[in-house]
């Protein structure tokens, strides 16, 4: 019982410590490509999903707002009965 146990820890350690693959640091990049003077909005450097993110965000703003100015307006003028 005990030597499967002790087999089973050391298969273990052996796939953890041997199957990943090496972590390189890119905070240095990552820094670099956002400090660097190229007219875009630092909110827009990200990339594809920082863009996506943005534009939905806007677009939910502005229909959102869209919508109490017209409730506003509903309210504001009530039909005659």
């Amino acid at each position: 019982m005990n030597r499967n146990i002790f087999a089973l820890q050391r298969v273990a350690r052996r796939t953890f410590s041997s199957s990943g693959r090496r972590l390189e640091n890119q905070v240095p990049q990552k820094q670099k490509r956002f400090q660097e003077e190229d007219g875009m909005p630092i909110h827009l450097k990200g990339g594809v999903g920082d863009t996506l993110l943005y534009r939905a965000t806007m677009g939910l703003t502005v229909l959102g707002s869209g919508y109490v100015v017209y409730e506003l307006v509903k309210w504001a003028c009530p039909k005659k009965a």
